[in-house]
């Protein structure tokens, strides 16, 4: 069986021959990036190879020199002997820095007092309970003399266990001398005993509340007695290794093996967020009772390890909108004890769980005016409503925002350029990178930033065309075409010039161009103005970063008065958080995905037709955007 060696990690992979070098890196724990899902038509997982002669699939991605020179597609190449392997250098430092532990701060005091304002009656309960010993007049069962006391206390009828639950049963209560606590997952017609400790241990009542995103993955540790978030985390999924977007991955998860590995990959991911929070926190991970879970539906399926085929061929229909009972030892976790998770349900095949939670976080459902949720990633979901109705669609937007398909575009790393501005009278840069490190590349907010500022100091026009007849360098004609240089060589953290390309301008002009699109459609649909919103609600990680000003330049977002708009951050955490501590959260997000009208934006003949007006800048309809 041939090695795979890769530089600079040094980690050496066995595979067996003919399985390619992504396979390979997926088998090793080592990102390489492959936002097609390893269909070969992105580019991005180059790499060099040294060793073993390769007869890489035949692919336009690679230059005639770059071949000659050792360099192959990770996702093409097939591996027959021993193959040294060198990653590029932004991924390695992708690879490095992939958690981020996040301090509290003023949003997450923001998100504690809206914690505390909520009527406690968390979904997993403990209760401490006093047993009488057994003697010869009373020597029922030891499960019989627990869930007698549980159903006196909790005023229920239906008490179940699990065998590997009651296995610990007669050591835990004699240990404790018939003092023991109980944890209990209240399910719709019974409760569940999940675990039973010896002792009074209700002190330690901790929950766990999960964002999947399709790029990052985010994760709070939750005091439940105290009703605060005590810790968050970040970290990149790890299936970005195998697709940037959802198509991507369900175009790997048909592979051999390939769903399993992407279950695998996100359950580690997770569990990564979970050990560096309780590092953090020093809280055990035996004290999490419960997991509270949001994603869009592919990831939510993806994560269950349930088949994704007919998500992504019209019909477009989900296997499930309410995930099944499951719990983290079900789902291979590690650092999770086996404790009940809970997934927000999904509306449709291209609108989550991850909506439904932040609908019900950012309190939606009671507004009465007309408020528009978007919550902008790879996906752009689209909600339009009020505290009477509710309808929302889904565009694929593609991972322009991410960073993706875009020639020197990367996700929000160190060394990342997240705001640009261009000095208009000589077309100069002034940019700043997260971390205030060398730039590496351009992240989504960068790219906004970028286009609008190329688009108002007329370096570009109105086709997201450069102007070749300009009086600087940086306008030139490249190896892909026009592209303008962002930052020299001489002062970037990579050994090349910094571009954006004409070709990744048109990617982001058609990713704004979806989400535009589908605002316009949404609202059309039911009669509504866009001049008739109270308030927009950007939701999301990225939204954080957006500068409403550059979104408007580019005809990403309505032009509308700034004060209509609203960050309100990751709702689909924050609603996970709530909904660990409060089984009425659940039951709202539960109405929201029975009474949300979804509209299927390929079946809707006028989609396309907005779609082509936006792919402008900032759009066909020039009324539209009067303050550009």
């Amino acid at each position: 069986m041939p090695k795979v060696t890769f530089l600079p990690p040094g980690i050496e992979v066995e595979i067996v021959a003919g399985e390619d070098i992504l396979t390979a890196a997926a088998a090793g724990d080592i990102h390489i990036n492959a936002s097609c899902g390893g269909d070969g038509t992105c580019g991005k997982c180059k790499v060099h190879t040294k060793g073993a002669k390769l007869q890489s699939r035949p692919t336009a991605r690679l230059s005639e020199a770059e071949l000659a020179q050792g360099y192959v597609l990770a996702c093409q190449t097939p591996v027959y002997d021993d193959l040294t392997v060198e990653i590029p250098q932004e991924v390695e430092l992708l690879s490095k820095g992939q958690t981020r532990i996040k301090t509290l701060t003023a949003g997450i005091d923001e998100w504690n007092r809206q914690l505390s304002e909520l009527s406690a009656d968390p979904p997993v309960v403990k209760a401490y309970l006093e047993l009488p010993e057994p003697s010869l007049n009373d020597s029922v069962s030891d499960l019989t003399r627990i869930t007698r006391e549980v159903r006196r206390q909790l005023d229920v009828a239906d008490v179940l266990i699990d065998l590997e639950t009651t296995k610990q049963v007669p050591e835990v209560v004699r240990a404790g001398d018939w003092r023991i606590t109980v944890t209990l997952y209240r399910e719709a017609q019974h409760v569940r005993i999940t675990k039973v400790e010896p002792g009074d241990t209700t002190g330690s009542h901790y929950a766990l509340a999960v964002d999947i995103g399709t790029t990052t993955c985010s994760a709070q540790i939750i005091d439940l007695n105290s009703q605060k978030i005590l810790a968050e985390a970040s970290a990149y999924n790890a299936q970005v290794s195998y697709g940037e977007d959802v198509i991507s991955r369900m175009v790997y998860a048909k592979k051999p093996e390939g769903q399993k590995v992407l279950q695998r990959k996100v359950v580690q991911t997770i569990d990564g967020l979970v050990k560096e929070l309780n590092e953090k926190t020093g809280i055990d991970p035996a004290e999490i009772d419960v997991a509270v879970m949001s994603g869009n539906t592919v990831m939510t399926h993806l994560i269950l390890g349930v088949g994704t085929d007919q998500i992504r061929e019209a019909p477009y229909v989900s296997v499930f909108r309410f995930a099944p009972s499951v719990t983290s030892a079900e789902l291979g976790f590690k650092q999770l004890f086996d404790v009940p998770i809970i997934f927000h349900p999904c509306v449709a095949s291209y609108l989550g769980g991850d909506i439904t939670s932040g609908i019900v976080a950012a309190d939606v459902i009671k507004h009465e005016g007309l408020v528009l949720y978007i919550d902008i990633g790879t996906n752009g979901e689209i909600v339009l409503g009020n505290n009477e109705w509710l309808i929302g669609c889904s565009c694929s937007a593609g991972p322009a925002f991410e960073g993706a398909g875009v020639k020197d575009g990367i996700r929000s790393i160190d060394g990342a350029i997240e705001r640009i501005s261009i000095e208009p009278d000589t077309l100069e840069t002034v940019f700043t990178t997260i971390g205030g490190k060398l730039p590496l590349g351009i992240c989504g907010s960068g790219l906004i930033d970028l286009v609008a500022e190329l688009f108002t100091a007329g370096v570009l026009d109105k086709r997201g065309k450069f102007h070749k007849d300009l009086e600087t360098i940086r306008v030139r004609a490249g190896e892909y075409g026009w592209e303008y240089v962002v930052v020299w060589e001489q002062v970037a953290g990579v050994d090349r010039d910094i571009v954006i390309t004409e070709v990744d301008v048109d990617n982001l002009m058609r990713a704004k161009a979806a989400v535009y699109a589908g605002i316009t459609t949404l609202a059309d649909s039911v009669g509504v103005a866009l001049a008739d919103l109270s308030e927009i609600m950007i939701a999301g990680s990225f939204g954080n970063y957006i500068k409403v000003e550059e979104a408007i330049a580019i005809g990403l977002l309505p032009d509308l008065p700034p004060d209509r708009f609203k960050f309100v951050g990751n709702c689909s955490l924050l609603g996970s958080a709530k909904a660990a501590l409060s089984r009425e959260i659940l039951d709202r997000s539960a109405a929201v995905t029975r009474g949300l009208s979804y509209m299927e934006l390929s079946a809707d003949n006028t989609f396309m037709d907005k779609y082509m007006s936006a792919l402008f800048l900032p759009h066909t309809d020039k009324s539209l955007f009067p303050s550009v």
